[in-house]
């Protein structure tokens, strides 16, 4: 199943929480004799094994690194967005207690200028280590622009995922930067 989206080129459709209805189907389960687990493969060692079907978005507003050691723990997996204010800041919930209590007519200008600081390269991989000392994986993000440079990073601080995150993905890209 599918649709095209170029010459040769093929997407499967997906659906967003509003266009999924559950139904009570005709046969049930017992709970305890079900396994949600789900397994990510790796080339070179064993697949890493998440207990719960549960994928934490890799936007500041979710995960930061306390929250993508908790996910872990609990058995699903958080992706840390490298390019947000965790990687930014050394002391990220400064800067996110500053968005929160800024008033609805500033918040626009304060995140502009949030966003201006560059990303310490450093703190990439001082984030990783902190998820990867908890024994959970690391999961991380960047959009393909940096993917090459944090990618390079994040393997050498041994984080486990790597996604290349963006709106749309084309086998080509093409940047300036």
């Amino acid at each position: 199943m599918g649709m095209w989206i170029g010459r040769n080129r093929k997407a499967r459709v997906s659906y967003g929480f509003d266009e999924i209805a559950l139904v009570p189907g005709r046969v049930t389960i017992n709970p305890n004799e079900v396994d949600i687990t789900w397994r990510l493969s790796r080339r070179e060692s064993e697949p890493l094994e998440f207990k719960i079907p549960i994928l934490a978005s890799a936007m500041d507003g979710v995960v930061d690194v306390q929250f993508a050691i908790a996910m872990g723990k609990l058995g699903g997996l958080a992706v840390l967005n490298l390019e947000g204010v965790q990687c930014r800041y050394k002391n990220p919930q400064e800067v996110l207690q500053k968005i929160v209590e800024a008033d609805k007519s500033e918040v626009t200008a304060l995140l502009q200028k949030i966003y201006t600081e560059p990303v310490q390269e450093d703190l990439i991989a001082a984030r990783i280590k902190e998820i990867k000392d908890s024994d959970v994986p690391a999961a991380v993000s960047s959009i393909p622009q940096r993917a090459d440079r944090f990618g390079a990073i994040a393997q050498e601080a041994g984080a486990d995922i790597f996604v290349v995150q963006s709106t749309v993905s084309t086998v080509r890209h093409v940047s300036s930067e």
